[in-house]
């Protein structure tokens, strides 16, 4: 088994514009042992799927003593390196965020997804508020010695329409990337960007690889890859298309009693 150390060193080498990490979301331990046999390179965790699988919303209202216990339990049953999201970081201060970290470390943890979207109220958090939340991560991997990678998600693109996309949210997502760059992120995480137009500028502009999430409207992986795409996720789909899976059979077995 790779150290943890290790682990994180290779969840950065693999971040390469061109040729992206693809992250098919895993929940609990169960999906990322399924994920780790099918010959998936890292475990990704999405927030919408965790919270679903225990009873709760989005959002940040899986307690958090569930998101560690539950990453503690992934990062025993797998060999990869693990990345979590974990939302605004489940605090209202960066020194609490960098608790938080210190304590998702301690689980095994070498990567965070940490999104600029306020978490119980509308719109995002400014350029000076997220920069220090980053910072305080920055910190918590500084003091763990773990290089953590720090996925930076902004959701300018995911609050807009998908027509309504243009140049404007461009700029503003490219603003963000270089000040979070600067406060210590490795990746910017754009969720809700399918223009393949915006997509390649974001791509060459952007001084962090850039991260996708697959939609019914995103580009083939193909494509995106040839748009310079360093990451791609699938988010909620997979556990969504289980779900719906499991609710079919039920649905068939039900229909077998009648």
């Amino acid at each position: 088994m790779k150290s943890q150390l290790e682990q994180a060193r290779k969840l950065h080498e693999l971040h390469r514009s061109g040729s992206p990490l693809v992250l098919v979301n895993a929940w609990d331990a169960g999906s990322a042992q399924i994920i780790q046999g099918a010959g998936g390179q890292v475990i990704a965790t999405g927030s919408w799927s965790v919270a679903a699988a225990h009873g709760y919303d989005d959002g940040e209202k899986l307690p958090f003593e569930l998101v560690l216990s539950n990453l503690q339990r992934i990062s025993n049953s797998v060999d990869l390196p693990i990345t979590i999201d974990i939302e605004g970081g489940y605090g209202p201060s960066p020194e609490i965020i960098k608790n938080n970290v210190l304590r998702i470390i301690g689980c095994g943890a070498v990567g965070v997804n940490l999104e600029d979207q306020k978490i119980h109220e509308p719109g995002l958090h400014s350029i000076e508020e997220q920069v220090l939340r980053i910072a305080a991560v920055r910190e918590a991997a500084e003091e763990a010695s773990i290089p953590l990678f720090i996925n930076a998600r902004t959701d300018i693109f995911l609050q807009t329409a998908a027509h309504e996309h243009d140049e404007t949210h461009l700029e503003a997502t490219l603003q963000r990337a270089h000040a979070y760059a600067e406060a210590g992120a490795h990746g910017i995480f754009v969720p809700g960007l399918c223009n393949e137009m915006l997509i390649e500028k974001l791509c060459q502009e952007s001084s962090l690889p850039v991260n996708v999430m697959i939609s019914p409207d995103s580009p083939p992986l193909q494509k995106l890859a040839s748009l310079g795409v360093a990451r791609i996720s699938y988010g909620p789909r997979p556990y969504l298309i289980l779900m719906d899976a499991l609710k079919q059979a039920t649905v068939r077995a039900l229909d077998l009693q009648e």
